[in-house]
């Protein structure tokens, strides 16, 4: 979709080179990026074909040629570069995880109503074309009553201490950089939960290993949730009806396939449909959309839910005893 909004890219991290390459890719303006040093932005900048590179993010948000920021800082700064973008007036898109925590979601939250901006959580899974159909099949009644969501994010991922997922200090652990998918995805099918629970293992710095989590509903329904840093899982996820369920393949999150099976195990329906590039156009799409309609209608990730969503994280982080720097 070609599209005039210029946007800017606030990091250089991994995250932010697979989002400009699918914006670039999918007729997106990238107009320029910033980061904490020159050096590193006007790196990014010519391996993209980035007009201007900014060595802060005060001068980036200050851009004119810049209509919408995408932070993609370590989740510490997500809220610092959120606000810092609201206050120049700039629509944000914020990586996940959403803030650190819920009182900066709030925050932030607060300031683009405020403002009358758009803040929207990359939570790119909600926006993938199987996940669409996976919607369209639950609304169609074709699962019958959703019973349970299974859906697990466990990767093999460095250990080395220094390395910012074992570091509390930079909100590590594999809850946020991970776990938050599956999480995002039991709110996506189920809403929020009525209860949580929540068990983990720490690393030796300190932050989660791996944790599972089970989530209850109102009507009795539940998610069943694991996440882990130091061990690949299958990285599928399964939503179980009274008359079917769904079964997503690995890597369920990312543009992939999905069968529907009946009762009786018989195929009702088998999706696979080939995506362009990593996916990651389709959450830049909606941005555009609603900044084109002035707001539009944000049924599918409100502002508010990426707010529950964070309340659950703390809830699990307390029930588990990983606090970070700041909060008591």
């Amino acid at each position: 979709m070609a599209s005039d909004i210029g946007w800017g890219i606030l990091g250089t991290g991994g995250i932010a080179h697979a989002f400009v390459s699918d914006l670039q890719l999918t007729g997106h303006r990238v107009a320029a990026v910033g980061s904490r040093t020159q050096e590193s932005a006007d790196a990014f900048a010519a391996e993209h074909g980035i007009p201007t590179a900014h060595g802060s993010s005060l001068d980036l948000v200050d851009d004119p040629a810049v209509d919408v920021i995408y932070v993609a800082t370590p989740h510490t700064a997500h809220a610092e570069g959120a606000m810092q973008a609201l206050a120049a007036g700039k629509h944000v898109l914020v990586e996940k995880p959403f803030t650190l925590n819920s009182a900066q979601a709030r925050q932030v939250v607060s300031l683009a109503e405020s403002r009358g901006l758009i803040v929207l959580e990359a939570m790119w899974t909600r926006w993938l074309p199987h996940m669409v159909r996976v919607r369209e099949i639950i609304a169609a009644g074709t699962l019958g009553e959703v019973r349970t969501v299974i859906a697990d994010h466990n990767q093999s991922l460095p250990t080395d201490p220094s390395h910012r997922l074992q570091n509390p200090d930079l909100g590590g652990g594999a809850l946020l950089d991970l776990g938050v998918y599956p999480v995002s995805f039991a709110y996506d099918v189920l809403g929020a939960p009525t209860k949580v629970l929540a068990i983990s293992s720490p690393t030796p710095t300190g932050v989660d290993r791996q944790t599972a989590m089970l989530f209850e509903y109102a009507e009795g329904q539940q998610a069943v949730l694991h996440t882990a840093l130091d061990t690949r899982g299958p990285n599928r996820a399964s939503i179980l009806g009274t008359k079917a369920r769904i079964e997503i393949d690995e890597t369920w999150y990312t543009p992939t396939t999905f069968t529907v099976f009946g009762a009786h195990d018989e195929v009702l329906e088998e999706w696979d449909s080939p995506v362009e590039g990593r996916g990651m156009q389709f959450q830049a799409a909606e941005m555009e959309r609603l900044i084109a309609e002035g707001h539009g209608e944000r049924d599918i990730l409100p502002p508010a839910e990426s707010v529950a969503v964070m309340e659950t994280l703390d809830g699990i982080r307390r029930q588990i005893g990983l606090r970070y720097p700041g909060e008591v």
